[in-house]
């Protein structure tokens, strides 16, 4: 095995701190920007001066900003191995508007550390900056350190080339933050890599940050597996009236409501792996959806949930919305009819129940049912609806989806009340490495090695899970076929306005893992690295973790 050169945290530090310099907000030129200083930073180093065809640019899909991502490979000398460890990092970040007035100095660490000292702040925030322990800085720790850690490997083992066994290929993406697009385009271009080239990928490594999982928590984590990302959503179908003639309608607000009640932060939802547990559904978004303000109640409502998975697919996912929101409804009729029998009781009046009936399908069901009354007429209509939709780029995915859900039940000749269930994009698969496979017992022994070999005082800890929503995602998917129906009968736009290389993602199929740099409040003014565990620890770990994986 080559030794990794001690000197390497000097250089780390250097290169996040050129990276953080350059301002990269996501959806902006400046992910372009960023891409071409990495792409500069690789240039220099002698290997890529003899071997400029190791570097190349992948174009974003259908992107109206042009953006690119870089892909750099590393070919070891020695023997002629094939195997490759395939590691990413995400060169964008959020914006900076919650900088205020010292917005200036957002990107420019050394800078903005200084005149942190003449801010008010947190006193956890106060302290670590007053122990000179902590470099403060927007991208520095989520994610640039990462880029940075593996791109100064990278350098050192290209100083030593003759002497390394195996490949590396980086994977410099942008886009992380918003749709994932630089990713999303890598992954063909890594399948088409391994077919034209034969590399025996071995896993998918991000250097994503790392942080407290709780207040109080020592622990500095590495993480083997990732947690997937589902968004169920509802659109539901009320009976309008006027506000004068209330309990002759149904308000599709009280249905939401009441699934939002049954589902939001409920653990029941909960997906528990090896005593990991991931975080309950929460709502992105709930409103009705009439456009107009009229003494007419709303027509119909929607809302979507986050929901995190361990080991739930999407079929299963469905099936337990379709479930707690017939539930819902079940319970929102009844606390309807028990206020209408007491104001019937308060005005004198007979009670009658009222007329509603609970009636939820999925979107698929909603497809078959219009598809019963008129043929392929509904084929026709909704792929001229597409395409008229696609043709304004202002519609956002998730509102595209909506649409599609809206125009199809339109078509049904049923217009009582129901609820329609379906997924909006993003997906993001989970990866759980159980040590089924040989790559995952390889992996899982890998960074078993690497943790319990590395000294140091902090506490180290491997999980599964890496507990943020991340490209890692797509190292893999599903490969069951009723499991990949489910998701793409259900959600609707999908292959048109959003894309996934599903087919790609199982031809990797790959475990995958996270070690990140340490620091807080990644998205916050305050965001900042630990520069000891991040510049010194984590590297190493990461170094032994390539170096095991190949043996």
């Amino acid at each position: 095995m080559i030794l990794m050169d001690r000197n390497i945290s000097k250089r780390i530090e250097e290169i996040a701190v050129m990276l953080t310099e350059q301002l990269s907000i996501v959806e902006t030129l400046g992910e372009l920007d960023s891409v071409n200083k990495i792409y500069e930073i690789f240039s220099q180093m002698p290997y890529y001066k003899d071997n400029p065809k190791d570097i190349k640019f992948v174009d974003v899909i259908n992107d109206n900003l042009g953006r690119k991502s870089l892909i750099v490979t590393l070919r070891g000398k020695k023997g002629n191995s094939k195997k490759t460890v395939i590691m990413i990092g995400h060169t964008d970040t959020v914006g900076i508007s919650d900088f205020g007035n010292i917005k200036e100095y957002a990107n420019k660490p050394y800078e903005l550390t200084d005149m942190l000292k003449e801010v008010s702040l947190p006193e956890e925030v106060r302290r670590d900056l007053e122990s000179g322990e902590y470099l403060f800085g927007r991208g520095l720790f989520d994610m640039k350190t990462g880029d940075a850690i593996i791109m100064a490997i990278m350098e050192d083992i290209s100083n030593n080339i003759e002497e390394f066994e195996g490949n590396l290929i980086f994977c410099a993406v942008c886009d992380e933050e918003g749709n994932s697009g630089g990713m999303l385009s890598c992954v063909p271009e890594l399948v088409k890599m391994q077919e034209k080239e034969g590399f025996e990928y071995l896993a998918l490594l991000d250097t994503d940050y790392m942080t407290s999982e709780y207040e109080g928590d020592e622990n500095k984590y590495v993480y083997v597996g990732t947690v997937g990302k589902l968004m169920p959503s509802f659109y539901i179908v009320g009976k309008e009236t006027h506000v004068g003639e209330s309990f002759k309608g149904l308000d599709p607000n009280q249905i939401a409501s009441a699934i939002t009640s049954r589902i939001n932060l409920n653990t029941d939802f909960c997906d528990i792996a090896e005593g990991e547990v991931s975080l309950p559904p929460i709502t992105l978004k709930q409103r009705d959806l009439k456009p107009e303000y009229s003494a007419q109640i709303a027509k119909t409502s929607t809302l979507f949930f986050n929901y995190a998975t361990h080991c739930s697919t999407p079929d299963e996912v469905l099936i337990k919305m379709k479930i707690a929101a017939t539930k819902a409804f079940d319970s929102a009729i009844e606390s309807l009819n028990n206020e209408y029998s007491r104001f019937c009781e308060l005005s004198k009046r007979d009670y009658v129940k009222l007329p509603w009936e609970s009636r939820v399908l999925t979107y698929e069901e909603l497809y078959n049912k219009v598809k019963d009354e008129i043929g392929s007429k509904v084929d026709e209509h909704m792929k001229e609806y597409e395409s008229k939709m696609l043709n304004d780029s202002s519609i956002d995915q998730r509102d595209f989806s909506l649409k599609m859900v809206e125009e199809l039940h339109k078509l049904w000749s049923n217009k009582e009340p129901v609820v329609i269930v379906y997924f909006t994009p993003p997906y993001y698969p989970h990866i759980y490495i159980e040590g089924k496979s040989p790559k995952e017992r390889v992996l899982l022994d890998a960074v078993a090695n690497a943790v319990n070999t590395t000294k140091t005082d902090y506490n180290l800890v491997y999980k599964k899970f890496f507990p943020y929503i991340s490209d890692l995602s797509y190292g893999a998917c599903p490969k069951d076929p009723s499991i990949i129906h489910a998701l793409k009968s259900n959600m609707p736009g999908f292959g048109s306005k959003y894309y996934l290389p599903l087919e790609d993602m199982q031809k990797l199929d790959l475990p995958v893992l996270d070690i990140g740099s340490f620091g807080k409040d990644a998205h916050k003014f305050t965001e900042r690295i630990e520069k000891k565990y991040s510049f010194e620890v984590a590297p190493v770990l990461v170094y032994k973790t390539i170096m095991n994986l190949l043996g």
